[in-house]
């Protein structure tokens, strides 16, 4: 009598133990990897809708030494966000100084060292690493360019500044150097007015225009700019670096960092709420013949204009803000700016 006739015969090959923990933690793991995503397309369904128009103008130089790089997305350069993190726009301008070629450098690497360094995976205190990522970030350009720029015979002498709007789901970060300058436009409720349209929609008596600056001039004029060139050794003479160089931070200019100009940039923090309508980002070009505030309200008045020519596959807003950043680009011409001008205007919409 054979001892196992009782026992049933195997249906399948058995599974060992080990397989079938193995199936299970996988199961768990793409139950979790599924559950973030969902959190991940919740939260980007609230995410302001981020647009970026550029107008670039020669002006009356040789050569054109600004450079600028939008990135609407810019998942495609890293690895891998950060959990919480559902996108990373990234917008920039540099104005070149002595030469493009420092410039146009910053343009080509200085994201892709922000990529490299972005925090990814599960992170505490997203702020304070994003904010040490820029730091690192710009020294790390600056290194690399002056590396380069030393091998070269003759040596390289030039600068750029930078200005930088990185911003991580709807929170704004800008970093800094130089003259290069962002401002934002906020739509408030006046005192005593209505709520007005969303997304700050109309102006009349309801809204009021705020322009809220999210970057900080560097130049040898400011006190505590000058107090440092002076201790490293350096003189400012007419307002200048040494009377040549007019910023006291910048990406190059390797004959001036011994006299106190640094590549560490400022760094401010400002997050988007639905009265925000847009960002000018620009090179001094455009601020020598603008003030912040009339920069603001020149878009604000294209923006508002009757008729816009309609075009197959864009959207009367998107052809509006084209309008308005391609002429305000060319009214900083007109006003007799002779600087190279670049422009960068960002809609923001929810």
């Amino acid at each position: 009598m054979d001892l196992f006739d009782d026992l049933p015969e195997p249906k399948q090959t058995p599974v060992p133990v080990s397989a079938q923990l193995k199936s299970t933690r996988e199961e768990e793991e793409e139950e979790e990897e599924e559950e973030k995503e969902e959190i991940k397309k919740v939260c980007r369904e609230g995410l302001p809708v981020l647009r970026g128009y550029v107008a670039a103008r020669r002006g009356e130089r040789e050569e054109m030494q600004d450079d600028h790089v939008m990135l609407p997305d810019m998942s495609s350069c890293m690895s891998a966000l950060p959990c919480q993190v559902s996108r990373v726009s990234y917008f920039a301008v540099f104005d070149g100084h002595g030469g493009a070629r420092a410039s146009r450098f910053a343009a080509e690497h200085l994201h892709h060292n922000l990529a490299k360094k972005f925090p990814s995976g599960e992170t505490e205190n997203l702020d304070k690493l994003v904010k040490k990522c820029l730091l690192d970030t710009f020294r790390q350009t600056d290194e690399d360019f002056l590396r380069k720029a030393s091998s070269q015979k003759p040596v390289w002498k030039d600068g750029s500044t930078a200005t930088c709007v990185l911003v991580v789901d709807d929170m704004v970060y800008v970093a800094n150097l130089g003259d290069s300058r962002a401002v934002l436009c906020r739509m408030e409720a006046a005192a005593g007015g209505g709520g007005g349209g969303g997304g700050g929609g109309g102006v009349g008596g309801q809204r009021k225009v705020v322009t809220l600056a999210l970057s900080k001039e560097h130049n040898p004029t400011i006190y505590e700019e000058r107090m440092r060139i002076q201790r490293a050794g350096g003189t400012v003479r007419d307002g200048r670096v040494l009377g040549v160089l007019e910023v006291s931070r910048s990406i190059g200019d390797g004959q001036y960092k011994r006299c106190g100009v640094i590549s560490t940039p400022d760094l401010r923090r400002c997050q988007l709420t639905a009265n925000d309508r847009f960002i000018i980002l620009a090179c001094d070009g455009l601020f020598k013949v603008f003030s912040a505030d009339e920069a603001v309200k020149f878009v604000l008045n294209v923006l508002q204009e009757g008729s816009v020519e309609k075009r197959s596959g864009v959207t009367e807003e998107e052809v509006r803000f084209e309008a308005a950043c391609q002429q305000l680009a060319s009214e900083a011409v007109r006003r007799g700016c002779a600087d190279n001008v670049t422009v960068i205007l960002v809609s923001i919409g929810f």
